[in-house]
């Protein structure tokens, strides 16, 4: 990168920095980031930027802007179109996928891209043998568990030998876990390598400076095309309050995850809010392996307990629908609408209490601050925490910061809380159940069920789905699924989220996708 372009792009964060205290004086949007530098507010502190190594929606709106999959997500769609891979053939049983990659496509740092580079990516994630594999830990290396072998047939052709069919597999690849890393930077930098990515994508990583910003510059040698935009500014700024007051001061030009609350701030012509709904389910994780919720009765007693609809209206300011199970409704085909939410009934929540002679039960409730997807989550809690305790729960609420609660409720609740705030946003209706609910994806086993739910019944169905070649018999499975899960109660089913994002009035062709990417190839900033 040249330093011109670093220093320029540097006074232009100094700027945004300077932006709120400009505001004071000077009204909203006085203050004015420069044309062709796109800053961002983004929610927290990316943890890595090593597509492979992540979980988190926060970390995979940079990422995406940084690094191509194979295949990626048709604009405003989940549908699969080529990327890195021009075509590709899939055999009749389903269990092998032939690509062919496109021609004179070169890594950040100048080394090429071929079928050698996407197999490294792929047996650096799922071979122990493999000697960057300790470059890991590589948390939704799931996604690609089907995968037997990964076979270099020619510099531009790949297969994947898989050891059964399995229907979510290129939409997995479209997925961030999919995305392609440069063997070259990985051997350079090693377990260091999330602080120095080099991709194909659109953008060139040039700086990360900690809890400041991630300063992307344009690709101008992009396979499908130069971006618009000179730079891009990632700045986390946790506090949501924080985050509003620098959108309206001109600090930053594009916030995602708006305040419900702060949506009428940005009304007239100085900002653009943007709205899109996607696969998202925010929920609270009930400690099924030990203490009150081990219990079926006082988990559904939970479920009936918390106002959701109070907490749509009041609290996300109609910004989501209530949630009636794991699977969002906006995975039509798959979704079951038979499914009613649970309705707000305390004393229904007071009788399963009694029943299961459960007298004030104790709770630890852990909380984040902010995070992906978190719908406003510190007010969330205390709205949740006062329902429960109005029906006879003892609730106390520990709060965290967002990549802090990710280390405490990611290994587990078991001796630590018994009930935590999560959100999902997907990309297949296998994916979260499959990570989140099967015996098998027990934390200890390497999979997100922190909650330590089991039921054998489930796991079957999600086992049969996934390797399913038929869309009507993966949707049965499904639906019949989620009617179990909901009976279960291993979670409070809370809120769909429709996603939103404000823009300042200097930027141009900018629309939120369904995949809850950040997708700024083609953004304009005058």
């Amino acid at each position: 990168m040249k330093q011109g372009m670093l220093n320029w792009t540097r006074r232009g964060v100094l700027a945004a920095g300077t932006a709120l205290g400009l505001a004071l004086s000077m009204g909203p949007a006085a203050a004015q980031t420069p044309p062709g530098v796109l800053i961002v507010g983004q929610i927290a502190e990316p943890k890595a930027l090593d597509p492979a190594a992540v979980t988190a929606v926060n970390d995979f709106r940079i990422l995406m802007n940084v690094y191509d999959g194979l295949v990626r997500y048709k604009s405003g769609t989940l549908e699969v179109e080529p990327a890195l891979a021009e075509s590709w053939e899939i055999s009749e049983d389903g269990t092998s996928y032939t690509f062919h990659l496109r021609e004179g496509v070169t890594f950040h740092d100048g080394s090429a891209f071929d079928a050698e580079a996407v197999k490294f990516n792929f047996d650096r994630m799922l071979k122990e043998d493999h000697p960057f594999h300790d470059t890991g830990p590589f948390p939704l290396a799931f996604f690609f568990s089907s995968v037997e072998e990964v076979t270099v047939v020619d510099p531009l052709t790949v297969e994947f030998t898989l050891n059964a069919p399995y229907a979510p597999f290129l939409s997995n690849l479209a997925y961030p876990t999919g995305l392609i890393v440069s063997p070259s930077a990985v051997e350079e930098y090693g377990a260091d390598y999330g602080r120095h990515p080099s991709g194909t994508g659109p953008f060139t990583f040039a700086e990360w400076e900690s809890n400041t910003h991630v300063i992307l510059n344009a690709n101008a040698d992009y396979w499908d095309g130069a971006p618009e935009l000179e730079t891009v500014v990632f700045r986390p700024i946790t506090d949501a309050n924080t985050r509003t007051a620098e959108m309206l001061a001109g600090g930053i030009d594009l916030m995602v995850e708006v305040p419900p609350v702060a949506l009428s701030e940005f009304e007239g012509d100085d900002f653009s809010v943007v709205e899109q709904a996607g696969p998202h389910v925010w929920f609270l994780i009930l400690n099924a392996k030990e203490g009150p919720f081990a219990e079926k009765a006082v988990r559904q007693a939970a479920n009936y307990a918390v106002n959701k609809t109070a907490l749509v209206e009041n609290v996300l300011e109609g910004t989501a629908d209530v949630a009636a199970g794991p699977t969002p409704p906006a995975f039509a085909w798959a979704y079951n609408e038979s499914l009613e939410p649970y309705p707000y009934d305390p004393e229904k929540a007071k009788e399963l209490l009694a029943e299961a002679g459960m007298e004030a039960p104790e709770v630890t409730f852990y909380v984040t601050e902010g995070g992906s997807g978190m719908l406003d989550p510190v007010a969330m809690g205390t709205a949740i925490q006062a329902d429960l305790e109005a029906v006879g729960f003892d609730v106390t609420i520990e709060t965290y910061e967002w990549n802090t609660f990710l280390g405490e409720v990611n290994p587990g609740l078991e001796g630590k809380a018994d009930m935590a705030e999560m959100a999902w946003m997907t990309n297949d209706p296998d994916t979260l159940p499959y990570l989140a609910l099967r015996t098998d994806a027990w934390p200890d086993k390497g999979g997100f069920n922190s909650g330590y739910y089991s039921n054998p019944e489930v796991d079957e169905l999600l086992e049969k789905a996934r390797i399913s070649t038929s869309q009507d018999e993966r949707a049965s499975l499904y639906q019949e699924m989620q009617s179990i899960v909901q009976e279960d109660a291993p979670w409070v089913f809370v809120a769909n989220w429709k996603q939103n994002a404000v823009t300042s009035s200097a930027v141009e062709d900018f629309a939120l996708e369904p995949s809850f990417f950040l997708l700024l190839k083609d953004v304009v900033k005058n």
